[in-house]
């Protein structure tokens, strides 16, 4: 089975999270997000992820935005590169 064969089951967006594509990174654990819903937002990397996972620009990234304040988030997942690409081929991302 060649790679491009290979479909993994990927973690999908819950209710409240949107998929999300790295623009900029802003430093202070900051980064500008661009997200499938139409919005531009500034998302945190959170505690738990900062020296577990590398975030760089054009990465995909599960943002939850924050209820009190839209255009800000908090990323909650990053997608592998192979993965990305399996959601882009797939529609879920641009």
């Amino acid at each position: 089975m060649s790679d491009s064969d290979s479909r993994n089951d990927l973690r999908m967006p819950d209710d409240d999270e949107v998929f999300a594509v790295v623009t900029d990174m802003l430093g202070a654990n900051r980064v500008k997000v661009r997200c499938m819903d139409g919005k531009d937002r500034t998302a945190r990397i959170p505690g738990r992820m900062q020296k577990r996972v590398w975030i760089r620009e054009e990465d995909v990234v599960l943002v939850e935005p924050w209820d009190w304040q839209d255009e800000k988030g908090d990323i909650a997942w990053r997608y592998e590169k192979q993965d990305a690409d399996q959601l882009r081929r797939e529609g879920h991302i641009q």
